[in-house]
């Protein structure tokens, strides 16, 4: 054990870093349409730091962040995301779930998994020759994709959190061994000009906040 490294804030400041940060996520948006203009060097580098900075069952971090920006990998993965999204959207999903789907206007067409320059590919590390036994794996991993979204909002990108399914076809594009399975895709860059989002609302604080 050692000290705690650990500053207290004033609680007026506290209150007014807090209100600044919702605020400040609040505007955050899923974004499809994407620019294929460049990240600036070490962004992403920084926003993974932040996001392998997550709690983690026994402090195991099973976590894996591939970032892939070859044409020629983004373009595999494309294809092969494309080819399950298909099977969902035409034979897999119910009707319930299709229609839940529709005010966001998604389909099987995933285009900005080419156009983005960036594509962060999470994976749970699981128990192999070189990785030790994980604990609450996908509540860990869960944890640092939401630092990771965050810090990407704090540096003024924008991503999407895509989850194709299957997905072990990810292992192979990625060119990762078996005990990593794959949890969630992550195309991150810039907006496209004129780039649009659903007009979709987010539960008021009393309707997902309790106190007893």
């Amino acid at each position: 054990m050692i000290p705690l490294n650990h500053t207290r804030v004033a609680p007026a400041d506290a209150i007014r870093a807090a209100s600044a940060f919702a605020d400040r996520m609040s505007a955050r948006r899923s974004v499809r349409e994407f620019s294929p203009a460049p990240i600036p060097d070490g962004v992403i580098e920084a926003a993974i730091r932040a996001a392998a900075s997550a709690p983690s069952g026994a402090n195991v971090q099973p976590w894996r962040f591939v970032v892939v920006t070859s044409p020629i990998r983004k373009r595999r993965l494309r294809l092969a995301a494309e080819a399950e999204e298909r099977e969902f959207y035409t034979r897999r999903a119910s009707e319930e779930w299709l229609s839940a789907l529709a005010p966001i206007g998604t389909d099987w067409s995933k285009p900005f998994l080419e156009i983005a320059p960036a594509v962060i590919v999470v994976f749970e590390v699981h128990q192999g020759p070189n990785s030790p036994r994980p604990y609450y794996v996908k509540e860990s991993v869960g944890i640092a994709v939401g630092l990771l979204i965050a810090a990407l909002h704090h540096a003024g990108l924008v991503s999407l959190t895509h989850t194709p399914s299957p997905m072990r076809f990810l292992n192979e594009v990625c060119g990762r061994p078996a005990e990593e399975r794959p949890y969630l895709v992550m195309p991150v860059g810039y907006p496209a000009d004129g780039a649009c989002v659903p007009d979709l609302s987010r539960k008021a604080l009393s309707e997902v906040m309790v106190r007893c």
